[in-house]
């Protein structure tokens, strides 16, 4: 059975930073595609950030570009989203989402498993 588990999420006040992980099980890890997405209240879950099992391919939306950082340990099964200069806009409910197969990398339809999220709070 996979598992994914978000952890990290919080509030913060903007311009501060958050540190959200994703720790998997169940998956072949090293081969999965790890992407993040977020859903605010009243709108639809969006494409955040992802990562290909190389590690060498990483994909951001335009809006958290240079904020946001991914990076996985395949070692330890975790994804992890780095967030700075966060903003009141980010406050969202974040999802860690994988798939071992090949499909549109910001497309939330082609990820297989998803974890149940972890909110992210940014005052003003």
């Amino acid at each position: 059975q996979v598992q994914l588990v978000e952890s990290g999420g919080g509030l913060v006040q903007a311009g501060g930073s958050l540190r959200l992980s994703c720790a998997a099980s169940g998956l072949t890890f090293s081969s999965a595609t790890v992407a993040w997405f977020r859903q605010a209240p009243g709108k639809e879950r969006e494409f955040v950030a992802a990562i290909t099992r190389s590690r060498e391919n990483t994909y951001y939306a335009d809006s958290v570009k240079g904020r946001f950082t991914i990076s996985r340990d395949n070692a330890k099964n975790t994804v992890c989203l780095q967030m700075s200069s966060l903003e009141p806009v980010d406050t969202a409910n974040y999802y860690c989402a994988a798939r071992n197969g090949p499909g549109a990398i910001t497309t939330l339809d082609t990820y297989a498993y998803w974890g149940q999220g972890t909110q992210v709070t940014v005052s003003s």
